[in-house]
């Protein structure tokens, strides 16, 4: 009989111990703040290798931020390289006005007088180059720039616009299929023209960040155009959940409400600049890193302890428990659960069930029921 009330007993205990891990889940879930908050926590050692990997999206602010002094291919690979430090980058995005696009830093318009000058010399016969120019779309040597650049345009910048023009007009899966078939080539010219033709626009920003894979979008002349609509690119992706990690690139403080909205949904935020790092900027966001630190690689190095201590942290917020009472009085129920499997029903039930033949007549059994020789001896 006391068995089966043990049993019952623990039955009860842990249907409520079940209950109460439920809803400390839940509780934790809520304490977590945000609808994309659940994908953070994902990143834990019992997931395959492909859902640990944070989504990373680098938005950047090119009327603050723009390479002036650094070919764009290059300083966009760079930032690419390091973005793929905290995860998979699935979005490249650039805005700008058309200005920052068609403006001409200091520093190339000195290089491009130098290499005009150098290039004239050649062509004089002044100087003379220990290697040739050699086309990069061919092979062919040539001992003048001039004769390269003739070249170039007489023969691959024909073929390149026929090959564009051919795209353009078809239609469908022939579209598709030549678009495969000529991205190698097409690819390949324009890594060599960014080097032999001079951009008739600026110093080719916008084609080389698109080469390199960014997705750039030109605003209109006004101010603080391409901050708002960056702004609310970002705050979109957020929106969605299609980014875990926030990477942006910009000196300007007007982003310090972004970067602590997306702290807010639990994503990982990182800032680009060159401000110092008593930078309102660079002290909201997680972690910061300069234009030398791109280029020179030690971002790259940095960026690996600090997904390390991102981790540390995702363990510890799942280890938080928030308790608030009306929430789990209403979730979890207990003196509901515990009136309706109460153990002392059960015991009476026991009793009450026990056959009446079984009880004693001879009085309550606190009454000595002594025999008549102990009567008779007393």
């Amino acid at each position: 009989m006391v068995s089966i009330s043990i049993l019952k007993f623990r039955t009860i205990f842990y249907t409520i111990e079940a209950t109460v891990c439920k809803t400390h889940g839940a509780f934790r879930h809520c304490h977590s703040g945000s609808r994309g908050s659940r994908q953070n926590f994902d990143n834990n050692p019992n997931l395959s290798p492909n859902e640990k990997l944070c989504r990373v999206g680098i938005f950047w602010d090119l009327d603050n931020k723009p390479p002036n002094s650094i070919p764009p291919y290059e300083v966009a690979n760079k930032l690419r390289i390091v973005a793929a430090s905290f995860g998979v980058v699935r979005y490249m995005v650039a805005y700008a006005n058309s200005h920052t696009f068609s403006y001409v830093p200091h520093v190339v318009r000195e290089m491009r007088k130098e290499r005009q000058l150098l290039f004239r010399l050649e062509d004089k016969g002044v100087i003379k180059r220990n290697e040739p120019h050699i086309c990069c779309v061919c092979g062919r040597k040539f001992y003048t720039n001039e004769k390269l650049v003739n070249h170039f345009k007489q023969l691959h910048q024909r073929e390149h616009a026929k090959r564009v023009n051919q795209i353009e007009s078809a239609r469908g899966s022939r579209k598709v299929k030549l678009v495969g078939k000529y991205s190698m080539k097409m690819e390949k010219y324009k890594k060599a023209a960014s080097a032999v033709l001079t951009p008739k626009v600026g110093y080719g920003l916008a084609e080389e960040l698109k080469r390199a894979g960014f997705w750039v979008q030109t605003v209109l002349d006004r101010p603080q155009a391409a901050d708002i609509a960056l702004k609310k690119h970002m705050v979109d992706m957020m929106d969605h959940r299609r980014v875990e990690c926030v990477v942006l690139v910009s000196d300007d403080s007007d982003f310090v409400d972004v970067i602590n909205e997306a702290k807010l949904r639990c994503l990982k935020t990182v800032v680009i600049g060159d401000i110092s790092s008593d930078g309102v900027l660079k002290r909201t966001a997680d972690t910061a890193f300069s234009w030398e630190e791109i280029l020179t690689g030690k971002a790259t190095k940095e960026a690996v302890s600090v997904v390390e201590n991102w981790k540390d942290r995702d363990i510890l917020k799942r280890l938080e428990w928030t308790y608030i009472p009306d929430v789990d009085k209403k979730k979890l129920n207990l003196d509901d659960a515990v009136a309706e499997t109460s153990g002392d029903d059960d015991i009476e039930d026991i009793f009450n069930g026990v056959d009446d033949d079984y009880k004693d007549d001879r009085g309550a059994w606190w009454e000595l029921d002594l025999d008549d020789n102990d009567v008779r001896n007393g």
